[in-house]
């Protein structure tokens, strides 16, 4: 399996800039590919044990190429548990996690 990509986003405060700006990349991107359904960013918000709650980005392997726009390091592919989409079309659920609950 090909790897997946992770991006420290940072605190919720700061993380919005950032992932409007990852949306506004991904797009043309993601429309030049043909609108694929395994093509997509997941966010998780991960506030342990933390004042402020820290926000990483998760790219699929069909997002590498934005993945390494923004920096993101090679990693595994996450859990879905606590994920949402930031980027892509819906259809990247079953395809990406086939095995999870939704």
């Amino acid at each position: 399996m090909e790897n997946w990509f992770y991006l420290p986003l940072g605190d919720g405060l700061m993380a919005p800039d950032l992932c409007d700006e990852i949306r506004a990349a991904f797009l043309p991107l993601f429309e030049a590919a043909g609108n694929p359904g395994d093509m997509a960013v997941f966010t998780r918000y991960d506030s342990e044990s933390r004042l402020q709650c820290e926000i990483a980005a998760y790219f699929s392997p069909s997002a590498r190429e934005i993945a390494r726009r923004f920096g993101a390091r090679p990693s595994t592919m996450p859990l879905r548990e606590g994920l949402g989409l930031l980027a892509g079309d819906d259809r990247a659920w079953s395809l990406l996690f086939p095995d999870a609950q939704p």
